[in-house]
């Protein structure tokens, strides 16, 4: 565990608040309209396809196939530095929503990554209350 944490962390916000809580319990959680069934990431205090405040909390599968990837050669902040070159991705949950991660676990290659591979969540813990959910390919 990171104790000289260096990156960026998320900010505390009562609509994301139990996210990052289930994140550092090792949970992978979205929110679901109770209204409409769909479900939606980021948090958020509504539905994004119906307006309704009816959301609940689901926890996801972790299961998501990878959307689109970039490769990072530059690094957006000091502290990713020594990451460089690293995997940077949008993936797409089992549940039907996309977020935004990191493809850990794999050589920082085009020829490795594929539109589409199956991919696994783990979690970061990079501090001792916040984990950081990111992907690796499933075997």
């Amino acid at each position: 565990m990171a104790t000289d944490h260096t990156k960026p962390l998320p900010v505390a916000q009562p609509e994301s608040d139990h996210y990052w809580e289930q994140a550092a319990n090792g949970k992978l959680v979205l929110q679901r309209c109770s209204d409409c069934g769909e479900a939606q990431f980021y948090p958020r205090v509504m539905c994004i396809h119906c307006g309704s405040r009816s959301i609940e909390w689901i926890e996801s599968s972790g299961r998501a196939t990878l959307f689109t990837f970039a490769i990072v050669h530059v690094p957006p902040h000091p502290g990713f530095r020594g990451d460089v070159p690293y995997v940077t991705a949008i993936v797409e949950l089992e549940e039907g929503v996309r977020m935004p991660s990191q493809v850990i676990g794999i050589e920082p290659d085009p020829d490795q990554l594929r539109i589409g591979m199956p991919l696994q969540v783990v979690f970061d813990q990079v501090t001792d209350d916040v984990a950081l959910p990111k992907f690796r390919p499933v075997e």
